[in-house]
């Protein structure tokens, strides 16, 4: 067998780095604060496994469960978690409206820099337009990609 006309077997994987992952965390705690509420921050990698975390001491007890399934579900489909609504409305996906981690709320949004998902960022703790605000200011500060 000819080697050199195996197509490739694997490719190489970006993921959002620590220091990155942090420093969104503390845009996003900026941003919560400015709109007048506390939060919990999740960060996963490209794959959806936790990178990150925090949850400032008044955010409810359930937001730090919400915001890791906002960032996986967002990391999963790389698409924010506002859209999924519409998908469940329009019935393009109802059955994964029975999966326990998807979540179809504002506040989830992968991670993209140049065009390649490094991550999902999810937040909770705010209303739901609240939380999407908070995520898409510490996204645009720190320079990544905000999906249309």
């Amino acid at each position: 067998m000819n080697t050199d006309t195996l197509p490739a077997l694997s490719s190489p994987a970006s993921s959002i780095t620590q220091a990155a992952a942090r420093a969104l965390i503390a845009a996003v705690h900026a941003a919560a604060a400015e709109g007048g509420f506390e939060a919990a921050v999740a960060i996963t990698d490209a794959g959806g496994h936790l990178k990150a975390f925090d949850r400032t001491d008044g955010a409810p007890f359930l937001t730090a469960e919400v915001a890791v399934d906002k960032a996986w579900t967002a990391a999963s489909f790389r698409t924010p978690t506002h859209v999924w609504n519409d998908y469940l409305a329009d019935h393009q996906v109802a059955p994964l409206a029975h999966h326990p981690r998807l979540v179809a709320v504002g506040g989830g949004y992968p991670i993209t820099e140049n065009g390649h998902c490094i991550g999902g960022l999810g937040v909770s703790g705010g209303t739901y337009e609240q939380d999407q605000q908070a995520a898409e200011t510490a996204l645009t500060a720190l320079g990544l990609d905000l999906p249309a």
